[in-house]
């Protein structure tokens, strides 16, 4: 659909980007590379030094032009070849090293950043766009990329070509370099006065950038949503208002970033010629040598040449510090679910006993609208639990909580007695198997799809948990069998196919506790049929919650739990909670249309 445009919560803070000392972030990325860091600084201070050292031999040349033997002008000449020999190895040397640098960084930040936010629990997708968080793992991890592997070895060099071209100029002509000094305050106004106007500019273009990937990224993934509404024009107008917002402020981070390389370069070559005016007529009245002139304007105009690279250099350091803050704000946001420091190891084996002790739960969205209200349960190992209720009762929100995608507002969730906060996620999740309502596609094959469930299945286990969920028969007549791609989120499947294909999943998984979020919902009749009896199988020997607005799901568990606004008003078998009456004889009528319940 059509997102009206703004900046993301990152715009929102951009005038907080103060310079480039973010940049000082990257340093526990570097860190490892420190001995590809110092071979580049070494490489970086060869090559400087021998540009240092040209001028001084150019000097030689020309006052002695006319005086020296032809063999020791061959000399000169011979040794400005090997300066342009080390020259040419030194730059080459430091490309490579930088380069390979940049992406080794580049390449760490990426799985630094991907690692966090893959962990990271449900609350931070409540606010996140998944659009935004790829722009800021792929394009300003770019961005970077481009600094630490272009700008910043570009800019050291500059840096000591200028202290070094400085120290130089002073001592071939201290009168000339005190009037180029004259000049400095009036190139450090505009850098520093524009300079942070273009830090802005440059946070702005990427938050922009970032809010285009999101809205494209939404558009995409509901494209048929999209196209059966018939809002193709909407969504196209949506991203291109977002878009000519982005280049807008590209565009004005372009403009200024012209007009101060204009400036500094217009002042830096106006005190060249001045100081060079100065100079030649030092010369005529035989104050210094025409080599010593000469030596002095390669020197200023080697210092002008790094000022003004390092004018233009800024604005990239400037560009990449906004990146590293946009990435460094992903790397250290607090989630609201975290492992404890010390971590107790999961039962085991687990048993599959599970209790709910005083839960209530309030979505952190919604802080005001209670979703699970004192909710006491204890289900028993082995034992099959189903949850029923209207929409919005709180039934998926038990699921929610046993895998803590959440932490209870108030209460604890226990297996086997043990708290959950008290162990590591990745450590009791093990135990769980899920079939959300939602089944989740991987754009792979039918075979490693189910193999999600259990990493270094066989093909025969693969095979024998696809039967049990009456998905072999489809699978295999897929044109390339279980080896067929089934598209991105499964585009080539209908709801009941991938709905079996996570079933297939879940049973391969074999964990003592079987979660299942209505796993039948999008099944023909004879398809639920056949996984009905695939899970009162499986269900025999583990703990299993379901959850259903189907009550003939339902009818042979053990218990049943009906639920109301966050509370649990009844629980029992079928025929006794139809004899009852209330909210669970209700559903039963509405859905039993024969009459029978």
């Amino acid at each position: 659909m059509a997102r009206k445009p703004q900046p993301n919560n990152a715009a929102q803070e951009r005038d907080k980007s103060k310079n480039v000392r973010a940049l000082r972030e990257l340093g526990p990325f570097m860190r490892p590379y420190r001995l590809l860091v110092i071979a580049a600084l070494l490489a970086l201070t060869l090559t400087a030094t021998v540009s240092l050292l040209l001028p001084m031999a150019v000097r030689r040349v020309v006052d002695n032009f006319g005086t020296e033997s032809e063999a020791l002008l061959d000399k000169y000449f011979m040794a400005a070849l090997a300066f342009a020999a080390l020259l040419a190895v030194g730059t080459a040397l430091r490309f490579l090293l930088v380069t390979r640098l940049g992406e080794l960084v580049v390449v760490d930040i990426r799985k630094a950043v991907f690692g966090r936010v893959v962990g990271m629990s449900p609350t931070f997708y409540e606010t996140a766009m998944t659009g935004e968080v790829l722009s800021r793992i792929t394009t300003d991890t770019t961005v970077i990329q481009s600094v630490i592997g272009s700008s910043v070895s570009i800019a050291l060099r500059n840096v000591m070509l200028f202290f070094g071209g400085m120290a130089l100029m002073l001592f071939t002509s201290t009168k000339l370099t005190l009037l180029v000094l004259l000049l400095v305050p009036l190139v450090l106004v505009p850098i520093l006065g524009l300079g942070r106007r273009l830090r802005r500019l440059s946070r702005e273009n990427q938050d922009w950038i970032a809010e285009s990937s999101a809205v494209a990224s939404e558009a995409l993934m509901s494209v048929q949503t999209v196209q059966a509404f018939t809002n193709e024009a909407a969504t196209r107008d949506g991203f291109g208002r977002v878009t000519d917002l982005s280049l807008l402020a590209a565009m004005r981070r372009i403009n200024t970033r012209a007009l101060l390389t204009m400036i500094v370069i217009f002042l830096i070559f106006t005190g060249v010629v001045v100081v060079l005016w100065i100079g030649a007529r030092d010369v005529r009245a035989g104050g210094m040598s025409v080599g010593v002139l000469v030596q002095f304007v390669i020197y200023s105009v080697m210092v002008a040449g790094s000022v003004g690279a390092l004018s233009e250099i800024w604005s990239e350091l400037q560009r990449a510090a906004g990146a590293t803050e946009r990435l460094v704000e992903l790397l250290q946001v607090e989630d609201t679910v975290n492992d404890p420091e010390n971590p107790v190891a999961s039962p085991s084996p687990v048993k599959g006993a599970i209790s709910f002790e005083s839960v209530s739960f309030h979505y952190p969205s919604r802080p005001t609208v209670p979703v699970l209200d004192g909710i006491n349960l204890t289900i028993e190992p082995g034992e099959t639990v189903a949850f029923v209720g209207p929409s919005g009762a709180g039934k998926t929100t038990i699921i929610q909580m046993l895998l803590r995608f959440y932490d209870p507002t108030h209460g604890h969730v226990t297996l086997d007695g043990l708290s959950l906060s008290d162990m590591a996620r990745d450590d009791f999740r093990r135990h769980l198997a899920l079939v959300p309502q939602d089944p989740v596609i991987f754009a792979d094959t039918a075979a490693e799809n189910i193999r999600f469930g259990r990493p270094g299945a066989s093909d025969e286990d693969v095979r024998a948990a696809a039967k049990a969920a009456a998905a072999h028969e489809f699978i295999k007549a897929l044109p390339e069998g279980y080896s067929s791609p089934l598209g991105e989120r499964g585009v080539m499947l209908s709801g009941g196919q991938k709905q079996r294909i996570a079933i297939a999943r879940a049973i391969l998984r074999d964990a003592p506790v079987l979660l299942l979020d209505e796993a039948t919902s999008a099944l023909d009749a004879e398809s639920e049929r056949l996984v009905q009896a695939a899970v009162e199988e499986l269900s025999q020997d583990r703990t299993t919650l379901i959850v259903a607005h189907r009550l003939a799901t339902v009818k042979k568990a053990d218990r049943i739990i009906v639920m109301e606004d966050g509370k649990i008003v009844a629980e029992g078998q079928h025929d006794a909670l139809v004899a009852q009456g209330g909210l669970y004889a209700k559903l039963a009528k509405l859905q039993f249309t024969d009459g029978t319940v």
